[in-house]
């Protein structure tokens, strides 16, 4: 079950993440998904302060969107050579 919750709320946070950074043009649902879990890890160890895995509350989905957001600005930092 926590895989099927890490797949939905990885896909919302990475679509949410896209919206922001504005490449949600450039990306399919795969993406989104992909870019949310990888976020949610990331600022997971950057904020230590708890994970989806420990329940999905306001603070663990604001944290994961935070980290989404971060891993897309690197990778346009490193695409594009700069930051949208």
């Amino acid at each position: 079950m926590g895989f099927i919750i890490w797949l939905i709320v990885g896909g919302v946070v990475g679509w949410l993440a896209s919206l922001v950074m504005r490449t949600d043009a450039q990306q399919g649902v795969l993406l989104n998904i992909v870019v949310g879990i990888v976020g949610a890890f990331i600022a997971g160890l950057i904020f230590n302060n708890g994970s989806i895995n420990e329940g999905i509350t306001m603070t663990t989905f604001l944290t994961s969107l935070v980290g989404a957001i971060i891993l897309l600005a690197i990778v346009n930092l490193v695409r594009r050579g700069r930051v949208r």
